[in-house]
Formats: structure tokens, C-alpha cells, sequence
């Protein structure tokens, strides 16, 4: 790739086919999860912490459903592609591939609807996340991950376990060595309290992946502010703390543009009398151009783990794939001939099995040859045929009118006794030669998957 920009691309595309593949990191093991190796920023914070205030003036744009409670009950993959200037904005989902959204409002309802469809009209939670793209020239080429709110207590309508579900979920993504952790949290409460703060120092002690934004500047009580935080002296991270002025609720029912709504945060740091020496490394704007500049550093130094993995996934498919054996045949003509394929090979096997080539026919051989005459040789013939034993047949078969000819029906019982005595051995043959062709039957088969396939 000649640029980070086309880079960051590259990671969205293979983000966005782990989604439609079923990885979307928490598997079971089975297989190497790639979305886990890729880096990503994943937005926390508690709820109403500002942190959909926070997206929506980085990308410029009002399309986050907003609400009391749960709010955001999927996760939420937002790729930003910084396009021409003078393109027009438009929205794409993951899901609605051949859709494009103008309207953002729209953008806003789909996400509603999708969340809905997924976990339905309650407030459970889902880790199946929503894909969104967003084309815009006012954006910067940047991947971030909207993470349901942190809770403290479960309200009317809400499970008992939804406050453990979150932060379960919260955890699976920032737990990543690879994650980039944006920890959202409120300039008008204390940072001691923050969950996001919190979170973040628990699944990265060192900070390194940490970047800490401060919201809700401009609410703070009159006569404070919030520099303690901001110059890293009440809590410091590696990274520098970002302030965000966000828009106030009564921008947002009078439909504040965002782009007048930056302009009005540029302004804020601009003239403010505390934060006015910060001005440069504060804002939304900053902030995304920050982010970006470190996802794509991230990036850069994990290609060569990402290829390594991405090369190791291929091998462990390639030898499911050979385990499994060939595609099976769509059409119906073509299965008919590949089970007549496979009909033949069994049936060229299988002689080879009976008639030599391949061990097995000299078994059943070995049943007549040896197994029944050694048998037979062991009947009581010599008693049962004895002269004493022929004239007793005879004579109780002919009862008190002696026979004229032939003693008829004495024969007939000798012949009976003595094919009594042939049932054993001869049924215990059937048996032997039954369980000698079954084995054969079983490895004829397991030899034509092996040939088919090989």
C-alpha cells in the first residue's frame, strides 16, 4: 500500500468481511480470530457521558439514535473515508450493501431498526455489531467502534445482569492489545468517578493505549474549570487529555448544523480566558486527526502480525477444507454424476477387495475352506448313520405294515437329522462371511472418499 490512508482502508475491508464471516472477536478458539488482530479505537464512556455527542462532531453529521437509557445495545463499527472535496456525503451499511443514505436522519432509523431486529424491542444487548460507512470530504480516514454506555444499576425495563452484560461486553473489545481505548468522560464530574477512567486503567495499566477526552467543558460550574485534568496534573495519561465542547441539548432540538456547531467549539477554546493556550490541541477536529494519525502508526507497526495471521487463518482453512473434501455440486445433473462417480469407484474397490488385489476376498475364502469343512468334519455322522441306529429309524418309521419296496419315510428322517445337524456350522459360516463382507463394505468406503477427494 503506497499510503496510511489506503491502509486504514484495507483494514475496514477486512473488517467488514470478519463481520460478514462470523468473527467478530469472542469466538470459541476453533480458528485464529482476525478481527482481534486488527487495530481499532473503541469508544467508552458511561451513559449520557457525551460519547454520541462526541462521534457525531467527529464525523459532522447528526445520526446517532439518541434516548433515555440504553441507547446503543450493539456495537456500533463506524469507518470514516475522507473523500474529494466537493463529493457528496452518503452513508452505507454492512447490511444494506447496494443502499445508499442522503439522509442521515435515515441513517439514524436504520440503526434503530437493525439494533431492533437483532435483539428485538427490549433492552437486551447484542455483541453482533452494525457496520456504517461514512464518505465525506469533512472527515478523516478513521475506524471507531460505539460501544454501549457503562452502567451502574438496572432501570424499569432493563434485565438484572444488563449492568454486568455491558461491561462484559465493553471488556471483550478494549481487553485487545490492539485496541485503541477512548475514554469518554464528563469535565462536571469528578475524574476519581469516571467509569470509563476506570476501565481503561484496569485492562491498560501502562496508558499506552488510552486517549482521554473531557466533555462538557462548557457546563461546568462558574469560577472552575478543568486544567487539573486537561495538563495531566489530577490524573495523567501517556497521551495528552482532549476537550470537547459538545452541542447543548437545545442545539440539538433546534437541528444545529454540526459544521456550525465545530465553528462554535473553535470559537470556545479560541476565546476562553482557561483554556485558551490549549485552544490548538482541543476539539473534535483535533481529536479525529489525532486518532487517526495514531491508528495508522498502530497499523503500521502490526503488518507484519497481521500478515503472519492472516497467512496462518489460510493454512488452518485450507486443511479444513482438505479434511472436508471437494465442493458439493449445486445443480441436480451434477450430482447425480458425481454419486454415480462415486458408485463406480466403490464398485471398482470393492471387487478389488473380493477378487484379490486388496486383502479381504481370501477371508471369506478361508470361511469355506477351513471354517466349515473343519466344522462339518466334527458332526456326529458315524453315530447318527451307525447300522443300530438306521434299522431303529426304519423300523419306527414303518409303524405295523412293513414296507414292500423301501423303507420311504425311515430315509426321509435320516435325511432330515442328518441336514439338522449341517444348520449349525452352516449358519455360523453365513455369519463369519457377513461379518468379513460389512468390513469390507466400510473400508471400500472410507478408500473411495479418500481417492475421490484426493
Amino acid at each position: 500500500m503506497t499510503t496510511m490512508e489506503s491502509l486504514i482502508g484495507l483494514v475496514n475491508r477486512i473488517q467488514r468481511a470478519c463481520t460478514v464471516l462470523g468473527d467478530y472477536g469472542g469466538g470459541d478458539g476453533a480458528f485464529s480470530s482476525l478481527w482481534e488482530a486488527l487495530p481499532s479505537v473503541a469508544v467508552v464512556g458511561g451513559q449520557s457521558s457525551g460519547k454520541s455527542s462526541v462521534l457525531e462532531s467527529i464525523v459532522g453529521r447528526d445520526f446517532l439514535p439518541r434516548g433515555s437509557g440504553i441507547v446503543t445495545r450493539r456495537p456500533l463499527v463506524l469507518q470514516l473515508h475522507k473523500t474529494e472535496e466537493g463529493a457528496p456525503e452518503y452513508a452505507e451499511f454492512l447490511h444494506l450493501p447496494k443502499r445508499r443514505f442522503t439522509d442521515f436522519s435515515a441513517v439514524r432509523k436504520e440503526i434503530q431498526d437493525e439494533t431492533d431486529r437483532v435483539t428485538g424491542k427490549t433492552k437486551q444487548i447484542s455483541p453482533i455489531p452494525i457496520h456504517l460507512s461514512i464518505y465525506s470530504p469533512n472527515v478523516v480516514n478513521l475506524t471507531l467502534i460505539d460501544l454501549p454506555g457503562l452502567t451502574k444499576v438496572a432501570v424499569e425495563g432493563q434485565p438484572e445482569s444488563i449492568v454486568q452484560d455491558i461491561e462484559t461486553m465493553v471488556r471483550s473489545y478494549v481487553e485487545k492489545p490492539n485496541c485503541i481505548i477512548l475514554a469518554i468522560t464528563p469535565a462536571n464530574q469528578d475524574i476519581a468517578t469516571s467509569d470509563a477512567i476506570k476501565l481503561a486503567r484496569e485492562v491498560d495499566p501502562t496508558g499506552d493505549r488510552t486517549f482521554g477526552v473531557l466533555t462538557k467543558l462548557d457546563l461546568m460550574d462558574r469560577g472552575t474549570n478543568a486544567l487539573d485534568v486537561l495538563e495531566g496534573r489530577a490524573y495523567r495519561l501517556v497521551h495528552p487529555w482532549v476537550g470537547i465542547v459538545n452541542r447543548s441539548q437545545a442545539d440539538i432540538n433546534r437541528n444545529v448544523d454540526m459544521i456550525v456547531a465545530r465553528r462554535k467549539e473553535r470559537e470556545y477554546f479560541a476565546t476562553s480566558t482557561d483554556y485558551g493556550h490549549l485552544a490548538s490541541k482541543m476539539g473534535s477536529e483535533y481529536l479525529a486527526k489525532l486518532l487517526s494519525k495514531h491508528l495508522e502508526s498502530v497499523i503500521r507497526a502490526r503488518i507484519p502480525s497481521i500478515t503472519s495471521l492472516i497467512n496462518k487463518s489460510i493454512d488452518e482453512l485450507e486443511s479444513e477444507l482438505d479434511h472436508l473434501g471437494r465442493p458439493i455440486a449445486v445443480d441436480a445433473g451434477a450430482q447425480l454424476y458425481m454419486i454415480l462417480e462415486l458408485c463406480r469407484a466403490f464398485d471398482k474397490i470393492f471387487k478389488e477387495h473380493l477378487d484379490g488385489g486388496r486383502p479381504g476376498g481370501d477371508r471369506i475364502y478361508g470361511v469355506f475352506d477351513n471354517q466349515l469343512p473343519a466344522a462339518l468334519r466334527k458332526l456326529p455322522f458315524d453315530r447318527h448313520l451307525s447300522v443300530q441306529n438306521v434299522r431303529k429309524v426304519v423300523s419306527e418309521a414303518d409303524g405295523y405294515q412293513p414296507h414292500l419296496i423301501a423303507p420311504e419315510q425311515g430315509y426321509r428322517r435320516l435325511i432330515e437329522g442328518s441336514l439338522n445337524y449341517f444348520r449349525g456350522p452352516s449358519e455360523a459360516s453365513v455369519d463369519a462371511v457377513h461379518f468379513v463382507l460389512k468390513e469390507l463394505v466400510r473400508k471400500s468406503i472410507a478408500e473411495t472418499q479418500y481417492t475421490f477427494m484426493a
